[in-house]
């Protein structure tokens, strides 16, 4: 799976000008960048190419205006041949009444608009982000930093004459911060 800061930006980012840490240093990349998808409950990458999801109508809409209700639909990182269909058990009836709700330049598309009389909705897109944010990339960098960092403290201590030892916490704070806005919200 890819990652959210390519392997020759995070060795300029600690300082590596060998190639001997490559694999460690890809690891800890990997990690950290599934570490980001795991706190925000997304992924930051488009697919390949368009997939087919169902969606159950029920507790997805949000009621709308004059144009349409909202479908509450996975990100969807570009709209270019997106399909709806209407239907359930099965059958299925293309449905071209919907428009997508833009979001913001850079941004998936979260909300389809129409009328969701049925009880199911099949959309088939590119599912993901169209980029990958600025705070990802950074958040991704700081965790990752942090974790080829924490071989030197395997009991999850660190700590120098002067300070004494200091327990790591999992998460860098700042990582949580720069993600915060990019978490997906829980519904109850």
């Amino acid at each position: 799976m890819a990652t959210y800061v390519d392997l020759t930006t995070f060795k300029e980012y600690l300082g590596v000008t060998d190639n001997s840490r490559d694999t460690l240093l890809d690891q800890a990349l990997q990690t950290a960048s599934r570490h980001v998808d795991k706190i925000t409950g997304r992924s930051f990458t488009a697919a390949d190419s368009p997939s087919a999801r169902v969606y159950r109508t029920h507790g997805r809409v949000v009621p709308g205006d004059v144009d349409g209700d909202g479908l509450l639909v996975d990100d969807i990182a570009d709209v270019t041949g997106l399909t709806v269909d209407t239907g359930a058990g099965g059958t299925w009836t293309a449905y071209t009444g919907w428009t997508a709700d833009p979001a913001g330049p850079g941004l998936p598309v979260s909300v389809l608009r129409g009328r969701w009389w049925t009880t199911a909705v099949r959309v088939t897109a590119l599912w993901g982000w169209p980029v990958v944010p600025d705070e990802v990339r950074q958040a991704t960098l700081l965790q990752a930093a942090r974790l080829h960092k924490r071989r030197g403290s395997p009991e999850g201590i660190a700590g120098s004459a002067e300070w004494g030892a200091v327990r790591v916490s999992r998460t860098d704070p700042d990582v949580e911060a720069l993600v915060s806005p990019y978490v997906l919200p829980a519904f109850a």
